[in-house]
């Protein structure tokens, strides 16, 4: 799967830019706020409707401007184009195409476009909140569990109805027992498509992560987000008063969490801040992994300023991995030099410089190899 064509328009200070990107490795390099990060942003923007720089809409768009549009043409693994586009203003509201329909649902441009973003930020998967690796966990379920969404979709439902009755006591006791029942079904239905598909990661990421750095003792685990000893409807009705005065529902997969540790410590508090680089690209690698199996189309990779923090070797193990994914990438640098050698011959390479917001291509001698 990859990206043929894309045009932006209105984000950030890139200029109006259409650009034909190599179906294997893009380099973006310039210097710092060049808008190298913003053609990242507007593929972020097309494949899930939203930035991963900000949560407020308006930084992202033009400042001399109302809206911002994205417009991309995926080249699926089937020999299949689907023509993506994506607009959004400043009230917030967004208009989602795909093949020329409206999409109200943006899991529709995710499941078109998968994307995979490794950038500075990429810290907080492991030192974050346990809402951050609950979403890399579902990103991959989501993409190689068809039957994921529905479930996640009815497990949502049955937990704000449970919410309000624990805040409000609404319910009658047939519609308590029913929502409850569907709150458990979903749960365990959501905790066995998790299970299985951290079955299959572990084996994947262990081996991506050895051949970047020698890290001894790590450890994977999940938590489910009860007791795994217990019943959820049991582990419910025990803390039933414990959650109707917090107003809020305390067990259940909303709660999940994967965890890393060395020996009995978190890894986020033994590993130097390019191990953690290190170990968050291997998950992320080893989820690429797992999508391509599942789907025959690898997602796209998007690495913000991968030098930083890396050095010479594991730089290269890093790109190694990349490039052995067989996907397309695209990744930021400041020094084109740092990036520009290294790849093998029969891998098509392209360069872009980024100046003062405009895009151009590098047709320089080794400035793309085909």
């Amino acid at each position: 799967m990859t990206l043929s064509r894309i045009t932006v328009t209105g984000v950030r200070n890139l200029q109006p830019v259409t650009l034909s990107p190599s179906p294997r490795i893009n380099i973006l390099y310039g210097d710092n706020g060049s808008g190298k990060t913003s053609l990242l942003e507007a593929i972020h923007l097309l494949g899930l409707a939203r930035s991963f720089r900000s949560t407020r809409l308006n930084p992202v768009i033009s400042h001399d401007l109302s809206t911002c549009t994205v417009f991309g043409q995926v080249e699926t693994a089937v020999d299949q184009s689907n023509a993506l586009g994506i607009s959004r203003d400043r009230s917030g509201e967004v208009k989602i195409r795909i093949d020329g329909r409206n999409v109200r649902s943006a899991a529709e441009l995710a499941e078109t476009l998968p994307l995979q973003l490794i950038n500075p930020d990429s810290f907080r998967l492991l030192e974050g909140a346990p809402k951050l690796r609950r979403q890399f966990l579902d990103w991959g379920v989501f993409h190689v569990e068809p039957r994921f969404l529905g479930a996640w979709q009815r497990l949502q439902q049955a937990l704000r109805q449970r919410n309000s009755w624990l805040r409000h006591g609404t319910l009658d006791s047939a519609s308590q027992a029913a929502w409850s029942r569907e709150l458990v079904g979903a749960s365990d239905e959501i905790d066995g498509y998790r299970r299985a598909y951290i079955q299959a990661l572990k084996p994947v990421f262990e081996r991506t992560l050895a051949t970047l750095c020698d890290l001894q003792g790590l450890q994977l685990s999940y938590y489910r987000g009860w007791d795994r000893e217990k019943p959820l409807d049991q582990v419910l009705a025990a803390s039933f008063e414990r959650d109707k005065l917090l107003g809020h529902t305390q067990a259940g997969p909303q709660r999940a969490d994967l965890r890393l540790r060395i020996d009995s410590h978190n890894a986020v508090d033994v590993l130097s801040r390019g191990q953690q680089k290190l170990v968050v690209c291997a998950l992320r690698i080893a989820q690429g992994h797992l999508v391509g199996e599942a789907r025959r189309g690898q997602c796209i990779y998007l690495v913000d300023d991968l030098p930083s923090e890396l050095d010479d070797e594991h730089r290269r193990a890093l790109c190694e991995l990349l490039e052995l994914l067989n996907c397309q990438v695209f990744i930021t640098c400041v020094d084109s030099n740092v990036l520009r050698a290294g790849w093998r011959d029969d891998t098509p390479v392209s360069m872009f410089h980024v100046e003062h917001g405009v895009i151009t291509p590098d047709h320089g001698p080794s400035g793309v190899k085909a």
